[in-house]
């Protein structure tokens, strides 16, 4: 295997101007909303030991032609997209296994 890695990077601006880099793990979208799972992005290894290594769920806006990503403020829908995501990425990193990515 020789594949290169190369993660989908978002950055996003908090509300105190600073940026943080995440890497986009997953993307639903519902009915309703459409929602995306970050997991922090760390160019420095020992950064990335250090992390809890949470999965952050957010929801996926739009304002006046600009997208922003916003916390899921209802916890009934934050459990629901939560569990969805968590069964997704199971599965992906289940495949990923199977198919021999992490010996």
């Amino acid at each position: 295997m020789n594949e290169e890695y190369n993660p989908d990077l978002v950055t996003v601006t908090d509300d105190d101007g600073n940026e943080h880099v995440f890497e986009e793990l997953d993307r639903i979208e519902t009915d309703a909303a459409r929602y995306v799972a970050l997991l922090p992005y760390f160019e420095n290894p020992e950064e990335m030991l250090e992390d809890d290594g949470e999965v952050i769920v957010l929801k996926v806006i739009e304002e006046d032609g600009e997208t922003y990503l916003v916390q899921i403020d209802d916890e009934g829908e934050y459990e629901e997209i939560s569990a969805i995501f968590e069964e997704r990425l199971e599965s992906l990193w289940e495949e990923d296994a199977e198919d021999g990515l992490f010996n």
